[in-house]
């Protein structure tokens, strides 16, 4: 009996030295230590591969919805000729126009592709690409109708696709007041249709593609204005505007850039 006692007694030391080893023990990692550690394993940092190009996809040739819902164009060949020359891929971001000058601003997309105009004014907010193609702003009217050129729309009631330089250029020259501003040109060329408005000042290569989808419209021999399209970049992000540069500057000079354009704009 003595002798089970005393084992009883040696067992009894252990475990009471086994406790006391155990408050030394430094503290396990909390619920929220656990969580960290998960969400940093299963989200590892980007890798860079993708460049997220903001475009407005209603402007055709430079960008449009294809049939098989896919994203074309001008801009959109471009960018990602572009992109695979810099060892990345084009995602494609579709938003309204007027917002993407804020989005890139803000770092929410890497880049704006969208037949964007080059002005001073954007300029202050934005850094732009070398030019890559021209524009030219011009006047879709009625074939019946009294405009002639641009002398004639003092009055008018102009229609414009929000935040572009058409809308910029008819609001100060005419006013606000005379002015109707939409979504996209779509929409505008629509307004055109129904007499919600007398005249569509847009450039001139989607002008031709909604005068084609829609009968009874024309597009005034006068130009409007001349202008240069670039992609746009926030101003902090002076590595990939550089970078962009010098893969277009490759991309014109052995002739991919204008070959892409010559593929959506045909010599007349």
């Amino acid at each position: 009996m003595k002798k089970i006692i005393a084992i009883l007694a040696v067992m009894a030391l252990v475990i009471a030295c086994f406790a006391a080893c155990g408050g030394k023990t430094e503290p396990k990692a909390t619920n929220s230590d656990a969580d960290t550690t998960a969400e940093i394993v299963e989200n590892p940092a980007p890798t860079g591969d993708t460049l997220v190009m903001g475009t407005n996809a209603a402007f055709p040739p430079y960008e449009f919805v294809a049939e098989d819902g896919s994203y074309a164009g001008i801009d959109v060949e471009i960018a990602t000729a572009v992109a695979e020359k810099l060892g990345k891929t084009v995602e494609v971001k579709d938003m309204e126009f007027d917002s993407l000058i804020p989005a890139v601003a803000g770092g929410s997309i890497d880049f704006v592709m969208a037949g964007l105009t080059v002005t001073d004014e954007r300029k202050e907010t934005v850094d732009f690409s070398d030019t890559y193609a021209t524009g030219v702003q011009v006047i879709i009217v009625k074939e019946d109708s009294d405009i002639a050129s641009a002398d004639d729309l003092e009055g008018k009631k102009i229609g414009v696709q929000a935040g572009t330089t058409g809308d910029i250029y008819v609001t100060d020259d005419y006013g606000q007041e005379n002015v109707s501003q939409f979504n996209n040109g779509s929409l505008a060329v629509q307004a055109l249709v129904n007499g919600q408005v007398d005249c569509v000042v847009i450039d001139n290569e989607p002008a031709k593609n909604f005068v084609a989808a829609n009968e009874g419209l024309k597009i005034l021999a006068t130009e409007y204005i001349t202008e240069d399209y670039a992609a746009a970049f926030a101003k902090e992000n002076t590595e990939l505007h550089d970078q962009f540069n010098a893969a277009l500057a490759e991309l014109i000079a052995d002739g991919t850039v204008q070959s892409i354009i010559d593929k959506y704009i045909t010599a007349e």
